[in-house]
This record gives structure tokens, C-alpha cells and sequence, in this order.
């Protein structure tokens, strides 16, 4: 059976390569930001270019955050890329103003310290050894384009509650999360769907989970 995926279109994003490059990965794409659809696909993407304040404007106009909470409450698949990776964490500092973010975990979105920004082109990843997300291409080069990005991991688990798997990437010497699986939350701060055949696999093993 084909995993519906709603790639969620709310002004900000890479719309057209990433539609194809879900539909190559085997989903069958339907790019809109109703509520109704939104809810009832297998997963849903959450794409993102740009300012961290001027995406989460967008999503907040159209639910975004209140569907995306809800999904995850029921268990159900949603992936952020890029600034929709950067959004789901509770802050996010540009030119020294902070905005809340969707608060899925915590954390804050920052500037690189690095002398080159943006931060453009392929990069290695650390890969945690469990990983599903990377499974095939944990030695593969992903590209990004960003100077944006969660520096510190600060999510604390507790019990048996099962950890995230968090991938780390490094531009110059500054370390940041370049990816998050947590559960039914997957997240890339790469964009896969411009990554070659390393990223079409990334795509292809989230659809496998649907």
C-alpha cells in the first residue's frame, strides 16, 4: 500500500523538489495545508526555508503547530527539514530578537560561530549506530545550506523512556544536530531532497515507517 504524505504548504519551502523526491521514494504527495488532509495522511512533512520567525509566522496562520502537536500525540510520522527541523524546538535567536518556537523539544536555534557562513555545500554526519533514518548511507556526505542551527541537545530522558537518536554534523569547529529520530519525530537540519542518492534514501527509509 502507498504512504500518503502531505507536504505542508504554508509559504515557506522547497515545494517542488521535495514533492518529487518524496513521490520517488514511493509516497503518493499531496502539497497543502489543510487541516483535514494534514491529519489524516500517513506523515507529513514540514518543510522550511529562510528566517526562523518568518516560518514559524507562516505555520502559526495555518495551525501548523496545533497540527503537528496533535499528530505527535497520536503517534503519527511527521519530518521537518531544514528551518522545519529548526522550528520544532522551543526558541529560535536571529539578530538578537528570540521567537517561540513549535517546543516538540527543547532547545534553541542559534547562529554557527564560524567565519564562513552560510554554511553551504556536502558534509559528513555522525551517525548513531541504531539509526534507521541513515540506514544504508550512515558514511554518506548530506548537503546544507544554513547559518541557523541547534548547537547544545538539551532534551534530558528519564526511566525507560527511550532517548532520541540525535546525528551531529560540523562546520569549521562548531558542532550542531544535523538530524533527530524521536519516535514518530524525524527531523533533518540537511536538506535530503537535494542530497543525491544518500538523501533519496533518507526519504525512502522515513516512508518505510509509514
Amino acid at each position: 500500500m502507498t504512504a500518503r504524505v502531505v507536504l505542508f504548504d504554508y509559504g515557506s519551502g522547497n515545494l517542488h523538489s521535495a514533492e518529487r523526491a518524496l513521490v520517488r521514494a514511493g509516497a503518493e504527495v499531496q502539497v497543502t495545508a489543510e487541516h483535514g488532509p494534514s491529519m489524516d495522511a500517513d506523515g507529513v512533512v514540514v518543510p522550511g526555508v529562510g528566517a526562523f520567525a518568518a516560518c514559524m509566522e507562516g505555520l502559526r496562520a495555518l495551525r501548523g503547530p496545533e497540527i503537528i502537536g496533535s499528530r505527535l500525540a497520536g503517534g503519527r510520522p511527521v519530518l521537518g527539514i531544514c528551518v522545519g527541523h529548526q522550528v520544532l524546538f522551543e526558541h529560535g535567536v536571529e539578530h538578537g530578537v528570540q521567537t517561540d518556537g513549535c517546543g516538540e523539544w527543547p532547545g534553541t536555534v542559534e547562529r554557527l560561530e564560524a567565519s564562513v557562513l552560510p554554511h553551504i555545500g556536502w558534509n559528513s554526519v555522525e551517525v548513531p549506530a541504531e539509526s534507521v533514518m541513515f540506514e544504508g548511507v550512515a558514511g554518506e556526505r548530506f548537503y546544507f545550506v544554513h547559518s541557523y542551527a541547534v548547537r547544545r541537545w538539551e532534551l534530558v530522558t528519564h526511566g525507560h523512556t527511550r532517548a532520541p537518536l540525535v546525528t551531529w554534523a560540523q562546520h569549521e569547529h562548531d558542532l550542531f544536530v544535523a538530524a533527530i529520530e524521536n519516535g514518530p519525530l524525524w527531523a533533518t537540519q540537511f536538506h535530503p531532497e537535494k542530497s543525491g542518492d544518500a538523501g533519496a534514501e533518507v526519504l525512502r527509509n522515513w516512508v518505510r515507517q509509514l
